[in-house]
């Protein structure tokens, strides 16, 4: 069969046959061949590892739920953050933490500032020292970050049967999934399969890494009472605090789409201008003619 070569001397291509005298020589014929088995090996490469098995794909993948915060413009239901943060104070605070969020974020948003006062001062606080140079407890404060339930981490694994309690401020940003992965590990208990032991201290979570988690069910329906009274049901519960999870690890979410609106509205009302600069400025250099005089 004819194959296309570059002459160069000729400046062009030219169609030889692999079995004509004046056919290619012996060296090109095997870098042909070369190139395409390497290129008919690369195609089996990549149709092998597009096939691979990967270990994610042996767990279960959360679907993906209708958030009502989740539109271009949508912002976050505040009343379900204060309700995930009833959720959070009565049942999740007692393992986890949430290092980076303080009483004062909770005002303007969920809060009033005097009942987000009211919530700092609930909970005692170590500082100091004092005068003495003794350190001592006090009520805390708007400015207090959230209280941690364990004094470090080798208490919170002796407490846990060695799993360490993750922290809860970015938990949402931290994990695949979202807020998708977390309500869907709250709701997702069940009985193992048949065939699956686990361990004592252990529970079955088909959305879990592995499937063998370590924290017990953390909700269920009428765990608590909103002060709203909303019904506690296992999934109002799991949404509401998933809600106050996004509104922790963004909590300029609502913020960034006022603003985002915003820019879009400028930029609608100067992209006329801009247009009308554009036009006047290169009119002149596109409409312009060169002649070339040749000289007599």
């Amino acid at each position: 069969s004819p194959v296309l070569i570059w002459d160069r001397k000729a400046g062009l291509l030219q169609a030889v046959s692999l079995s004509s005298k004046s056919g290619l020589s012996r060296g090109r014929k095997v870098m042909l061949s070369a190139l395409g088995m390497l290129a008919a090996g690369s195609a089996g490469l990549a149709v092998a590892l597009h096939s691979a098995v990967n270990a994610s794909d042996l767990e279960l993948h959360p679907p993906s739920y209708p958030w009502s915060h989740r539109g271009l413009l949508s912002s976050l239901d505040h009343t379900s953050i204060r309700r995930g943060f009833q959720v959070y104070k009565q049942v999740c605070s007692s393992c986890h933490s949430m290092d980076y969020v303080a009483y004062r974020h909770l005002v303007g948003v969920c809060y009033t500032e005097d009942e987000a006062k009211a919530l700092a001062e609930e909970v005692e606080v170590q500082d100091g020292p004092n005068e003495d140079g003794e350190m001592f407890m006090r009520p805390g404060k708007l400015s207090d970050y959230f209280p941690k339930p364990y004094p470090n981490p080798e208490a919170a694994r002796a407490a846990n049967n060695g799993a360490l309690p993750p922290d809860l401020s970015y938990i949402i940003r931290a994990r695949h999934g979202g807020e998708d992965y977390v309500f869907s590990l709250l709701t997702g208990y069940c009985e193992p399969p048949t065939g699956v032991s686990l361990r004592e201290g252990l529970y079955f979570n088909p959305y879990f890494p592995g499937q063998a988690i370590a924290m017990a069910p953390p909700i269920y329906t009428d765990v608590l009472e909103f002060d709203d009274g909303t019904p506690a049901t296992m999934s109002q519960v799991a949404k509401d605090v998933c809600t106050f999870l996004r509104w922790a690890s963004e909590p300029e979410h609502d913020h960034r789409k006022r603003m985002g609106l915003k820019m879009l509205m400028m930029m609608g009302l100067l992209l006329p201008l801009i247009y009308a600069m554009k036009r006047h400025k290169w009119s002149v250099l596109k409409s312009r003619k060169l002649a070339y005089r040749p000289p007599k």
